[in-house]
């Protein structure tokens, strides 16, 4: 699969969600394999809008939302470590890991993308939370991401503190849910093609050939 131009995939996700970032993974890998450049835009989604700032124990809140219990959460959590491992990406499950707020973290991507890099803030939140186990709610803990995607650690505490673009944040939640975002992740293909939910490998790379095959005809 060759294509001239990339291809746009905006994605809807929160840096809680451990499918986020397989999918995202698994889509970087199809990539690979299908030689398809793509471009990716990140866009917000909280999956606890009322989380408190203190968090909530991770075991107990998955057993308060989806009725999990204790076997089922570490049967979970062992599946997506390994599946984290085939991928690259280190998840580093604890009993004491807690379920925090993102509104902030959220706000910090945005940011991030004002000076062309809300990627590399969003990957850097990804490994802070699954594989460091650090509140990313927590103004001190995204500032230190900032500074390791290359931004300016007085000015990340500035913008968090004033909630300079808390603003911003709401409005483009509120634009995806408006249009049917009620799950993560979500990805737009070239502006045409919404898929939910972490595909594999092999499902993404289906869609990148059907994508293909629609460009052609």
């Amino acid at each position: 699969m060759n294509r001239s131009e990339p291809l746009r995939v905006d994605i809807v996700s929160d840096v809680v969600c451990p499918w986020c970032i397989v999918g995202y993974r698994q889509l970087e890998a199809a990539c690979e394999v299908t030689q398809t450049p793509m471009v990716v835009f990140w866009h917000p989604f909280e999956l606890n809008v009322d989380m408190p700032p203190e968090g909530q124990n991770l075991r107990e809140h998955l057993a308060a939302k989806y009725g999990s219990t204790p076997e089922q959460s570490r049967a979970a959590r062992d599946h997506l470590t390994q599946l984290g491992e085939s991928l690259g990406f280190r998840f580093n499950y604890s009993d004491g890991m807690r379920m925090v707020n993102t509104f902030r973290a959220h706000q910090a991507i945005h940011w991030a993308g004002t000076h062309g890099l809300a990627h590399q803030m969003k990957m850097a939140l990804f490994t802070a939370f699954f594989s460091d186990g650090l509140d990313v709610g927590d103004i001190d803990v995204l500032v230190d991401a900032a500074e390791t995607v290359g931004l300016d650690r007085n000015e990340a505490h500035h913008i968090l503190k004033n909630g300079d673009f808390e603003q911003a944040v709401r409005e483009e939640e509120q634009f995806w849910t408006s249009r049917g975002i009620q799950g993560v992740p979500a990805m737009v293909f070239d502006k045409k093609y919404l898929v939910t939910g972490a595909q594999g490998i092999d499902g993404y790379g289906r869609i990148l050939e059907q994508i293909k095959n629609a460009d052609a005809a």
